[in-house]
């Protein structure tokens, strides 16, 4: 009895020795992409009022844990009964990364009217914040979404072979950490500044403790300038990765570039044609409006 006890206890061992084992080769194969979560995130989670950063940041990691448990039984279940379907699911979803980024680089080179437009009242403002957070948090639940497909296909792939016990626990795994560490991550740096104010205060903004809080202060604005950058390019990356990845022509088109400037050439190339059709679209039936007295 004692014996048969004790094997269930190597068993346990083992497998979870496994399931470390294979998280850890599958954390590593998707830091990359892990890294580009970070920075579209905190480029989305960005730009709210102080009060509202945690809470929106909290909306968010909900939705992305609620995105996780979508996605990894889909993904499980797709694995095992139709595996062709993954690449198709990785394509669309890269259409839409690359999108979002052609659409960030449009945007910015055609400057829109909003800002010359006249003054509303508090109460039209107010709800303008309210639909402006509301858009940005669904927009960055969507966007997790795509990149959460990446992350539990690719960690999925390292761990095809082995049994499905340790591909779920794998999996799962993989998929509760990127969501703590990035959106962890993501909390450090939009709290950086009211961080850099309590040291500041706590040390009577005398000493090396409130130099390093004027320094975290003023390292905000700047951070979030990066993050917005380098977020569009990693949309941009992560997009071109999955089409090059997944439509075998694209590596002999240009065979003397770098992977990378491949990847986002295609991303940019997709991400343009796509985010330019759906402006003029929108600027087509914009122009059918009737003004509104």
């Amino acid at each position: 009895m004692a014996s048969g006890f004790f094997a269930i206890l190597d068993d346990i061992a083992a497998l979870m020795d496994d399931v470390a084992l294979a998280t850890k080769l599958a954390t590593r194969k998707t830091a990359g992409i892990l890294g580009d979560d970070l920075a579209v995130n905190a480029e989305k989670a960005t730009g709210f009022l102080a009060d509202r950063e945690l809470p929106i940041l909290w909306s968010i990691t909900k939705g992305s844990l609620i995105n996780k448990l979508i996605i990894v039984p889909i993904a499980l279940l797709l694995n095992a009964f139709l595996p062709v379907a993954i690449t198709y699911i990785l394509l669309l979803g890269g259409c839409y990364l690359a999108y979002e980024g052609g659409e960030k680089i449009i945007e910015y080179f055609l400057k829109t009217d909003k800002h010359k437009q006249p003054d509303i009242a508090d109460s039209k403002q107010d709800s303008s914040a309210e639909d402006h957070e509301k858009a940005k948090v669904k927009s960055a639940i969507m966007t997790d979404f795509i990149l959460s497909v990446e992350i539990v296909f690719i960690a999925l792939g390292t761990v095809a072979e082995q049994d499905s016990m340790i591909q779920i626990m794998t999996v799962s795994a993989v998929a509760l950490l990127a969501t703590a560490g990035v959106y962890g991550i993501v909390a450090l740096i939009v709290r950086m500044d009211d961080a850099g104010r309590k040291l500041i205060q706590r040390s009577n903004d005398k000493g090396i403790l409130s130099k390093l809080g004027h320094v975290l202060v003023g390292a905000l604005p700047v951070v979030i300038r990066i993050l917005g950058v380098v977020g569009t390019l990693a949309l941009l990356l992560v997009a071109g990765g999955i089409f090059v990845h997944n439509i075998h022509f694209l590596h002999n088109v240009f065979p003397t570039l770098p992977d990378t400037v491949i990847e986002f050439i295609a991303g940019l190339v997709v991400g343009l044609v796509i985010a330019g059709f759906v402006t003029l679209i929108k600027g087509f039936l914009h122009s059918f409006k009737k003004p509104q007295i």
